[in-house]
């Protein structure tokens, strides 16, 4: 099983007032791992998979440690543990190679701009996702 590997960048305005980065800047965090492991990843030149749109239906986070600013780029692990017919999880840990900062899970569900509703995941999406594929971790 493939996980997708992301570096994110922590700004200065990621910080709150007791000097680590806000809660909810880990959502954006999570955000930037999915686009580019979606959009950028998609299968095949010219592809249309992922390109109509998706919503996020859930997000689920434990915040394990706290992350202080630093220049560093932080790492975001991203991996899918379930493919349904019109939705998927995907799994995250935001970590350094020494520590978890957090875990989180999304569930993303394919969207029809134009329709204006959900889509069913195409059999060029599932085998591109069924390569991320695996279990939760264990929590530490």
């Amino acid at each position: 099983m493939a996980r997708h590997i992301y570096s994110c960048p922590l700004r200065w305005s990621d910080m709150d007032a007791f000097g680590h980065v806000n809660n909810v800047v880990f959502l954006r965090y999570l955000e930037e791992a999915r686009i580019d492991f979606m959009f950028r990843l998609a299968p095949g030149d010219g592809s249309p998979s992922f390109s109509g749109g998706s919503v996020v239906a859930r997000h689920e986070i434990d915040y394990v440690r706290p992350l202080v600013h630093r220049h560093e780029p932080v790492t975001v692990e991203s991996w899918v543990t379930k493919i349904g017919a019109a939705s998927l999880t995907i799994a995250y840990e935001i970590k350094d190679p020494e520590q978890v900062y957090v875990r989180a899970s999304t569930v993303v569900v394919p969207y029809n701009l134009e329709a204006e509703r959900p889509r069913r995941i195409t059999a060029e999406e599932k085998l591109f996702l069924q390569k991320y594929l695996a279990e939760e971790p264990a929590a530490a």
